[in-house]
């Protein structure tokens, strides 16, 4: 069985798609539908603070310059597959940095994260929001070409987070755990809060876009806080923006993963929003997130990222369990439930990428036996 997702047609034909490097590659064909002789996997928060020469490099440079700085964002886009071997490296960014070249007043802040020099809750906060001018991400492409021509047959995975994630940290002016702010303003104000996302999804779907241009091979859409919302609520003031960012790279035929946590009640109407790929959090098993999307969607997940500091036989039987979950899915990528912890140390994480790379695929033997 293979994934509906259109086959590339408006990229340029240099792009690591077109040119041979990345269209056979195990993650791509997975993605796509198709069986590889073992599952391909990959970790968000694979390039960060786990790893050594991520904070030697980083030493001294603010996180959003680390993000804009090409020559450093490419650096760190390669460490991981440098050292862990995985089959794809995601790009280097923030879900912040659409807002920060556009013009938006933000900042990381050690230790809490996003924050907006103003919170975004009135008409008149949203009037002024800033269009996004093209050049301003000459920094983005710079970095993922530079990152590309190291990469070589390693497909590159844009990155960018979702309307409704990125509009809560707008609103809520920091990360917040109950999002007061921006529930107010989407059920009480609903049309200034589909203006606010509208805004939103252009930035995103520009940021997006110029990632694909320049050579990354896939994207993925995290909707880190979507979980937050009923399905109602994700319905009708999510997913429509969420669909528009999305529907801005359907012409380039790069497959589309779209990611959130706790999201189980939300997966149908998240992979309806035009994603080729569901990513799947540690809540979920994948046989269920399977039976759920009524196994014609390829799936990513789900290594509980807690388990990195077990000890490794525990670490071990759940990552194959893992794998057995997700044999009878279209495409499985394996990943981690959510992000690599800071704390974990990186010689798990080479072992964990050797014990995938090492068991085949079963699924992959009967697919070649039935063509």
């Amino acid at each position: 069985m293979t994934s509906s997702a259109p086959q590339p047609t408006g990229l340029p034909d240099s792009h690591p798609l077109l040119d041979g490097r990345t269209a056979s590659s195990p993650l791509v064909r997975a993605y796509r539908g198709e069986r590889t002789s073992h599952r391909p996997i990959w970790m968000m928060r694979q390039a960060g603070r786990s790893l050594p020469e991520y904070r030697a490099v980083r030493e001294g440079t603010a996180m959003l310059d680390s993000c804009l700085r090409p020559d450093l964002a490419a650096e760190i886009t390669c460490q991981p597959v440098r050292r862990h071997g995985v089959d794809a490296a995601i790009f280097f960014s923030d879900i912040v940095v659409p807002l920060r070249l556009a013009g938006v007043g933000v900042d990381i802040v050690p230790g809490v994260g996003p924050v907006m020099d103003h919170p975004v809750r009135s008409a008149a906060d949203i009037a002024a929001l800033p269009e996004l001018d093209p050049a301003a991400l000459a920094p983005i492409t710079e970095a993922v070409g530079l990152t590309i021509a190291e990469l070589g047959s390693t497909p590159l995975i844009g990155f960018a987070g979702a309307p409704f994630t990125v509009a809560s940290y707008l609103v809520e002016g920091r990360p917040s755990r109950d999002y007061i702010h921006t529930k107010a303003l989407l059920h009480d104000e609903p049309e200034l809060w589909h203006r606010l996302l509208s805004w939103v999804a252009r930035t995103t779907g520009a940021f997006l876009r110029a990632q694909a241009l320049a050579g990354a091979s896939a994207l993925q859409l995290f909707d880190s806080w979507a979980g937050a919302l009923t399905p109602r609520e994700y319905a009708v003031a999510s997913a429509p923006h969420s669909a528009a960012v999305l529907a801005s790279v359907v012409d380039l035929g790069v497959p589309r993963v779209h990611f959130g946590t706790r999201t189980k009640p939300l997966l149908v109407a998240m992979r309806d929003a035009g994603a080729d790929v569901m990513g799947v959090d540690a809540h979920t098993s994948l046989r269920e997130a399977n039976a759920l999307l009524g196994g014609r969607t390829p799936l990513q997940g789900n290594i509980d990222p807690e388990l990195l500091a077990a000890p490794w036989a525990e670490l071990a039987r759940h990552t194959l369990a893992v794998l057995a979950d997700g044999q009878d899915a279209p495409g499985h990528v394996v990943n981690l439930g959510h992000g690599v912890p800071p704390t974990t140390d990186p010689d798990v994480l080479t072992r964990l990428v050797a014990l995938v790379h090492e068991h085949p695929d079963p699924s992959a033997a009967v697919a070649q036996e039935l063509a």
